[in-house]
Order: structure tokens, then sequence, then C-alpha cells
């Protein structure tokens, strides 16, 4: 389906996430299930345990901003720079970073990918947190069943849950590179680039200016690997500096979906 994007006025609903603050969101169930990403003893949990008070959060793909939250929450005196391309999650994300990070914060309302301009994007309503740049349904359909088999849910069962889930909205949104964003936000040094953009994870990084991959001290990125997309992550961030860890979440076993993390070498 094709049309406008959903706007900010998009009905946002308070949602308490279980051992967490109450957020804003379009779609609570959907919320729930990404604070759980969150947790321990997943790669952002160990990520923003690495923060330091006074640290720099770029957070990309956003969605309603639970990461930037999360690391709030845990290091109340960090800086965020958080994007998030879909006007009805970014309206979200200001109001949460708000409520729960103080004044510290700034957003772009965008998609972060190698150049910038304006890209076509797919929001799937019932299923925010798999919206991205290079949405594919069946592909989208497959992660969520794996996930929700994985999670004890009976095949016929989980394939009723999936029905419906990843009717998208196709619009255009604009996008930033990464060093845009570092430009544009005087931002002087990265402690923690957390990329969640669903198959645009290359993009994010290929947007990266030589001079700027010094500033970034860590990396937490969820890749999908689609035509060798891992290894060519794990490649460039070597390349850069950085020691990598690959995990798999054992509620994604037998899917493309990897938790990668990078540490810049000392």
């Amino acid at each position: 389906m094709t049309g406008t994007a959903p706007g900010p006025g998009e009905d946002p609903v308070l949602q308490q996430l279980p051992d967490g603050p109450p957020v804003w969101c379009t779609n609570g169930p959907a919320s729930v299930a990404m604070w759980r990403e969150m947790l321990p003893p997943g790669a952002y949990h160990r990520a923003a345990h690495r923060l330091r008070d006074g640290d720099t959060v770029l957070d990309i793909g956003a969605n309603i901003g639970l990461m930037s939250v999360y690391c709030a929450l845990l290091r109340p005196g960090i800086h965020v720079v958080a994007v998030e391309p879909a006007p009805a999650l970014h309206a979200c994300l200001v109001r949460n970073l708000a409520d729960h990070v103080g004044t510290r914060w700034r957003t772009e309302c965008a998609a972060v990918a190698d150049r910038p301009g304006r890209l076509p994007f797919t929001y799937y309503p019932e299923a925010p947190g798999n919206s991205g740049l290079h949405a594919d349904r069946r592909a989208d359909d497959d992660i969520t069943l794996a996930f929700l088999r994985n999670s004890g849910i009976v095949a016929e069962d989980a394939a009723e849950l999936v029905e419906g889930l990843h009717d998208g909205v196709e619009f255009t949104v604009p996008a930033l590179t990464v060093s845009d964003l570092l430009r544009l936000h005087s931002v002087e040094r990265v402690d923690l680039l957390k990329v969640d953009v669903e198959r645009a994870e290359l993009d994010v990084l290929h947007g990266i200016e030589h001079h700027h991959w010094p500033l970034v001290r860590s990396v937490v990125a969820e890749v999908h690997d689609d035509a060798d997309r891992l290894a060519a992550v794990q490649e460039l961030l070597r390349a850069r500096g950085f020691e990598v860890r690959v995990r798999q979440d054992s509620l994604l076993a037998g899917t493309s979906l990897y938790d990668v993390e990078a540490v810049r070498a000392v």
C-alpha cells in the first residue's frame, strides 16, 4: 500500500514497560517486545553498561527511543542524538526523550544512509520495529514466525499472529549520513553508535567519512545476514580498528538476525 506518512497525531498511547518506565508509543505490545531487547543478557544491555556519565549515544533507527531511554536510566548524564524516519514514531521519540533524558538530547526525523537525499520507506503500523528502507514482507514474516515458534508458540497459532502483521505503508523520507549528523550537531565523540535499521546496516556504516571513524568508540548493531552482510559488517569494523563479537539471541535461532558488538581496540 502506498500513502502519505502516518503523522504525529497517530493516536500515541502511554505504555507501562515491564521493569521499566511508561513510554509513549503507537503500538503497546510491539513496544513491550522491543523493550525486551534492552534487558539482560542482550547486546544492547551490555553496550549500555559500558557507557559513562557524559558519554554520547548516536541512536540510529531509534523508533520510539527505547535504547536511548534505557541508556539514560543507567547513565543519567549521557547525551543523545536519536534519528527516526517515521513521523508517528518520531513524535513518540521526542516525548520519551523529554520525559526520560532531560535536556541533553536532539533528534532528526530522517533515515540514515550512505548518502543524503530522499528514499522510499516502508512503515508497518502493526510491527513498527520492522519498518525500514529495505522492508521485505515475506522475510519479515519468516523471521517473526521463527521468533514465535522459538518462544514456544505452536506453528498454527504463530501463523495466525503473523497474518497481516507486515501490511506496510510506503512513503518517502529524507536521508542523512552519520557524518552529516556529526556536523549538524557538532558531535565531537560517539561513545556508542547504535544501529537498528532493518537491512540498511552497511549503508549506515558506509556513510561515515574516513576522518570521522576515530570519533566512534563502540558500535552495537542488529545485522540481517542477507547477501553476506554480516561478514561485510565485521570486515569493515575490524578494518576501522574495532574488536568485534557476533552473537544470536536464542529466540532468533534459524533466522538471519545477529547482534554485532564492536569496541575500539586499545
